[in-house]
């Protein structure tokens, strides 16, 4: 058994750590929080965008365009793969799930590249020798609108230049405080389908009205919402990953408090153990002591 010295170390040790892991778990709960307030106050603007995008499906028939071009004609198409990682550790197993999950839906064998948001996932890639964009720098850390539209707008570009056929999007999306599930999502090109089916609409509702007009067309207003329904989505990942990155990290670091409560009641009953036999062990050497002096 370590003597009282060590044991009172230890502890010390322990409740300093103990006092780091309960404050970032603070930290953690106070970000976490005011994410998800931006996303309420922001969720307006967007919701808006896919009620005008909804309208013009319904009531200006099919929608053609660049932002549906499957390029079928190209045999080997160029894949950009947006991936949100955390910026930091100590979140529990975050970060190995998203990469973990981003590795099994990259297509080694075809064309991409990696544009990743996030440290941790940036250096991973990087040193495992993946076709990571080194100009794409983007921290997910407290997730702007500013930010996200300069990724829509770089991603709509490209896509636009045909610098890329299609782009991915893969995140961590927050079902609960501690279900987290990385999620893969197609933003370009469109799906006509997809996209009725994610605003909600279905095929009896499509219903052609010669009424609504829209300047100068049906296809140039929805070409000009497209770029804000993609940012839309990108701030809507964004938000998601920072916030799961934060719930992570409240459940480890909570978790961690709890574990540095049970060393800390293991340590102490070491402590009053090594305590009690060194008294008993001083109280046999007075008496054995006191016993030779009489003698």
């Amino acid at each position: 058994m370590a003597n009282m010295h060590e044991i009172k170390l230890r502890i010390k040790s322990i409740r300093e750590t103990k006092q780091i892991t309960k404050a970032m778990k603070l930290i953690s709960a106070a970000k976490l929080k005011k994410a998800r307030q931006l996303l309420e106050q922001t969720l307006p603007y967007f919701d808006k965008v896919k009620l005008t995008m909804e309208d013009i499906l319904v009531h200006s028939g099919d929608i053609n365009g660049l932002f549906f071009d499957t390029r079928e004609n190209k045999k080997r198409k160029k894949i950009g793969y947006l991936i949100l990682s955390g910026d930091k550790g100590l979140s529990g197993g975050y970060n190995h799930n998203i990469i973990k999950y981003a590795e099994s839906k990259i297509e080694v064998d075809k064309d991409y590249i990696l544009f990743i948001a996030g440290q941790m996932g940036r250096s991973y890639f990087t040193r495992k020798g993946y076709n990571v964009d080194p100009e794409f720098n983007y921290p997910v850390q407290d997730p702007t609108v500013f930010r996200a539209r300069e990724i829509a707008e770089m991603m709509v570009e490209k896509f636009i230049k045909n610098e890329l056929d299609e782009v991915y999007i893969i995140y961590t999306l927050m079902v609960s405080t501690i279900k987290l599930e990385p999620h893969c999502m197609k933003l370009l090109p469109l799906d006509l389908n997809s996209l009725r089916e994610e605003l909600g609409i279905t095929e009896g509702t499509v219903d052609k009205d010669d009424s609504l007009i829209y300047e100068p067309s049906p296809q140039a207003v929805f070409s000009m919402l497209v770029p804000k329904y993609v940012k839309g989505i990108i701030y809507g990942a964004m938000v998601e990953a920072f916030t799961s990155e934060q719930s992570a990290r409240m459940t480890a670091m909570d978790n961690a408090t709890a574990n540095a409560d049970k060393m800390l009641h293991s340590l102490n009953l070491y402590y009053n153990r090594a305590r009690q036999a060194a008294i008993t062990q001083e109280i046999s050497e007075i008496v054995g002591g006191a016993a030779a002096l009489e003698q």
